[in-house]
């Protein structure tokens, strides 16, 4: 049976969805409970987010893993790490997460039509699951969820969008990949082959030093326009 004539990769936070800064929140969290357990806070409140934010970062452009991410969180605190700081922590973010997560006020929209066009769709993700798997379902995705942690490279990593490929079954050159992240989604998937779409829906600057997008929208609605109408005769 051949393939769709194309298919769609999505990146979820800023992109499907919005968390919040969740994890943010669990760290937090976490920090209240390590100093509860004789640990030692590294700076004030404003400079326990600007290196939580760091220490998220890192993890996010594949730095580390995020049990590797809660252990150094901890240990930094005085603390020694163990296996129910990194569960305690991911129970907190799942916990929070319906409250926190909120979805792309065009995102049901826009996956109704692709459904309804017969459109391939998964989702490519650094992150780890199920917190993922439960973004992508406050989204109103019900499909394929390819989180980082679970194939052990992240965005950019070409392996990551090969995984994505692969899971639609499509060539890279027909799988548009959309994201908010110029460096890791866009210039990502340019590097893999696929047709790279950045999703500008906060009114930011495009690095200077990156390769141009080929395709630029402000919104998941903006993105169908330049889709082919029909996936499927």
């Amino acid at each position: 049976m051949p393939s769709a004539p194309y298919a769609v990769g999505f990146d979820i936070d800023h992109t499907l969805a919005l968390d919040n800064k969740l994890e943010r929140v669990a760290f937090l969290h976490l920090l209240e409970q390590l100093i509860a357990a004789g640990g030692r806070p590294r700076g004030s409140l404003h400079e326990e987010i600007e290196l939580i934010d760091a220490l998220l970062a890192m993890q996010r452009s594949g730095a580390f893993t995020i049990e590797e991410a809660v252990g150094k969180f901890v240990s930094e605190r005085g603390v020694e790490p163990c296996d129910e700081y990194v569960e305690g922590f991911k129970r907190m973010a799942l916990e929070m997460a319906p409250s926190f997560i909120v979805p792309a006020p065009d995102a049901k929209a826009t996956l109704d039509e692709l459904e309804r066009r017969g459109v391939p769709r998964a989702i490519l993700s650094n992150g780890w699951n199920p917190l993922q798997i439960l973004k992508a379902r406050r989204a109103g995705f019900n499909g394929n969820v390819i989180a980082s942690a679970d194939i052990g490279v992240q965005k950019p990593n070409p392996k990551a969008f090969e995984a994505l490929v692969s899971a639609l079954g499509v060539p890279p050159e027909r799988c548009y990949y959309i994201g908010d992240d110029p460096a890791g989604d866009v210039a990502g998937a340019m590097a893999a082959g696929l047709q790279a779409v950045w999703i500008d829906n906060e009114g930011k600057s495009y690095p200077s030093g990156l390769p141009k997008a080929p395709h630029i929208v402000s919104s998941l609605s903006e993105f169908l326009s330049i889709l082919p109408a029909v996936a499927t005769s």
